[in-house]
């Protein structure tokens, strides 16, 4: 991976309804922080709208849409969707025990991205501890998050 990159997380079961907030904030990462790559996964709605996102932007600029890959990809082959352009498999995840896999990798986009466009929530789940522990690391300034909620 290379340029400036932005890892997309949020809750599994989100709401279709935050579509043109996540298609806005993509934009203004790309227009004002200088965004070319943007790490989504694949298990849940908020990546499905995330991905489509990144994907109606790139008609219009020049970034990559990289699928992060919780399990090794000969564990567990995950075909590259349309529209992506690379995956990206954490390094030492085959250590990682398979009920945690999610959770690592994308504790380690936090910790190796810029930015992060999070749609958490919802309290006692995985999206908003992981948004709790890049709030740590955003009042050190080691990333930048943009926070979208419900109704937004």
């Amino acid at each position: 991976m290379s340029g400036r990159r932005c890892f997309m997380m949020g809750h599994r079961d989100a709401a279709q309804g935050i579509y043109p907030a996540l298609c806005a904030a993509v934009e203004k990462h790309i227009v004002s922080c200088g965004v070319t790559e943007f790490i989504v996964g694949h298990y849940g709605r908020f990546d499905t709208l995330a991905a489509n996102a990144v994907k109606a932007i790139k008609q219009k600029y020049k970034v990559q849409l990289i699928l992060l890959l919780p399990y090794h990809p000969t564990e567990k082959f995950v075909p590259l969707p349309g529209g992506f352009d690379s995956t990206c498999y954490p390094p030492g995840m085959e250590r990682v025990p398979r009920r945690f896999a999610i959770v690592r990798a994308n504790q380690y986009m936090v910790d190796h991205t810029e930015f992060l466009i999070a749609y958490a929530w919802r309290s006692a789940s995985n999206a908003k501890n992981l948004l709790e522990y890049a709030r740590k690391k955003e009042r050190k300034g080691k990333i930048q998050i943009t926070v979208l909620t419900p109704g937004t």
